[in-house]
């Protein structure tokens, strides 16, 4: 099945793997069809759409099929059947910055910091709980801008833009006290029982390996290869600190780990020496998530 996977995709893969993706969620009656679930099934299969173009954008995964299928494979088992409208919208506008950050065109790339803190506080007025996004951004911004200061004013000022109407029209229909909810506390305790979130320990130690040979072989990659693997671990850590602080029981955070995971796993499963130990990884990933996506409907402890 790797070696399948291997094969170099074309112009038509990834509207096929879209629309699979699309029969998978009706097949299993995820939508949910009311006003509000409508609207947040948009928008999250929106960002869905667009984290299947970023694979190519980003650059590290040579145009296979692989990440495309496990990415696939991710948001199936992740996908909890209806998402809270913050996290929906979280996942369109992380894709959308990113398409925006790892764009070919460099006049995009550096004039578009605007549009990008004004996405970003969207972002935050729909889950307070993205604030390492904005902390990536700059990041990002200093490392690789040249003209720092004017490209901050930008940031900050697209910022301002969205919290200033938004804020100006919430005071003027008469929403005078500031809402406590804006304020991303973290819970004083963490979680207690692990279910089923343990049964993803072998996704997890993956991860872990695949990170840890990027920086054993760092010497060996090319300048190109540095800059975008160190990109996208940025990114990574910034989800990850927000999964981290905020997620509880609320798995469908998972999500926002999705596209990274699904980068830094192909890649390392493209890296491994022997042809064997590829079909195993792919394989432990695959029945690791099938057992995920099981325990959304029986208690796999029970029959274990």
């Amino acid at each position: 099945m790797f070696r399948l996977l291997s094969k170099e995709s074309n112009i038509f893969s990834i509207p096929v793997y879209i629309f699979f993706l699309f029969l998978l969620i009706i097949s299993f009656n995820i939508l949910d069809f009311k006003t509000l679930g409508v609207f947040s099934s948009i928008i999250t299969f929106c960002g869905f759409a667009l984290g299947y173009f970023l694979f190519n954008a980003i650059g590290l995964n040579y145009n296979t099929h692989l990440p495309l299928f496990l990415y696939t494979f991710f948001v199936f088992a992740l996908y909890p059947g209806s998402l809270d409208i913050g996290i929906a919208m979280s996942l369109f506008t992380n894709s959308f910055v990113m398409v925006l950050l790892t764009s070919n065109q460099d006049e995009v790339r550096k004039n578009s910091y605007l549009i990008i803190g004004a996405i970003l506080a969207v972002n935050f007025l729909f889950l307070p709980t993205t604030w390492p996004m904005f902390i990536f951004v700059l990041i990002h911004l200093i490392s690789t801008s040249d003209h720092i200061s004017l490209n901050i004013f930008r940031l900050f000022f697209g910022n301002t833009l969205v919290f200033g109407t938004y804020f100006g029209v919430m005071y003027l229909i008469g929403y005078h006290d500031f809402d406590e909810s804006y304020i991303p506390y973290v819970e004083d305790s963490f979680l207690q029982d692990y279910y089923p979130l343990h049964l993803l320990l072998p996704v997890a130690l993956y991860v872990l390996y695949a990170v840890m040979d990027h920086f054993a072989n760092f010497n060996k990659k090319s300048p190109s290869s540095k800059f975008k693997y160190t990109f996208m671990l940025m990114f990574f850590f910034a989800q990850l600190v927000t999964v981290f602080l905020y997620m509880g029981k609320n798995y469908e955070y998972l999500l926002l780990l999705v596209l990274p995971n699904v980068i830094i796993l192909s890649r390392a499963l493209r890296f491994l020496k022997k042809y064997w130990m590829k079909e195993f990884g792919l394989w432990i990933i695959i029945l690791t998530l099938l057992l995920f996506k099981l325990s959304t409907y029986v208690n796999i402890g029970e029959l274990i």
